[in-house]
């Protein structure tokens, strides 16, 4: 009788064991994801209207259904991955309040002096000061602190979703598909920087 009644448990760890050894990094996934955050943080400046999909919460977005129940959940395992379709999540709260900040302070302070030449998106994801001369002297502490604020925030979100979605390893990842993001939809005009460090107006 008592060898029966192990037999649940061994078999979970065992399907616990084979289905999350084989994790791999959803790069199509991940990019989906940055690019839905990337265009509602610039706007239609960077996106056409209709391909940016609104977040819970503004006017025209409803929020995701609940996942349905499946009795993997209970050894702790996604259905998604477990049936090899990974979903990447961006729409925790500490992500939310990051993006909020990110939206507003891009369309506040930084999007005119990303239309001046002044700012660029830098390859390793963050917001460079490309031409500090475009700044009036009167913004340039206003501007800096704007850059810096943004920089901060963007480093905890690629943390944050990294953290979210179980795999804290995928930070570097997750940073370089957002990196390629802010360039793709980068406006014409502004500037990007390439993987070699040369700057580029789109």
């Amino acid at each position: 009788m008592k060898h029966w009644l192990g037999m649940p448990i061994a078999a979970a760890l065992v399907l616990s064991a084979c289905v999350t050894i084989n994790v791999y990094f959803p790069a199509a996934e991940a990019r989906e994801a940055a690019r839905e955050f990337v265009d509602n943080v610039i706007g239609e400046q960077g996106a056409k209207q209709e391909d940016v999909e609104p977040f819970p919460g503004e006017p025209g977005g409803m929020a995701r259904a609940p996942a349905a129940f499946h009795p993997l959940m209970l050894v702790g395992i996604s259905p998604a991955h477990a049936q090899g379709q990974p979903d990447i999540t961006i729409k925790t709260p500490a992500i939310e309040t990051i993006r909020a900040r990110m939206r507003d302070r891009f369309r506040g302070t930084l999007r005119p002096h990303f239309e001046s030449g002044a700012l660029g998106f830098g390859n390793d994801g963050t917001v460079s000061v490309r031409d500090a001369g475009k700044i009036p002297l009167s913004e340039r502490v206003k501007v800096n602190q704007a850059v810096a604020d943004q920089n901060r925030d963007a480093r905890a979100v690629y943390r944050e979703i990294a953290v979210a979605n179980g795999h804290p390893e995928w930070e570097g990842q997750i940073r370089d598909v957002f990196a390629r993001q802010w360039a793709e939809r980068a406006s014409s005009g502004w500037w990007v920087q390439d993987a070699n460090g040369n700057w580029r107006q789109k």
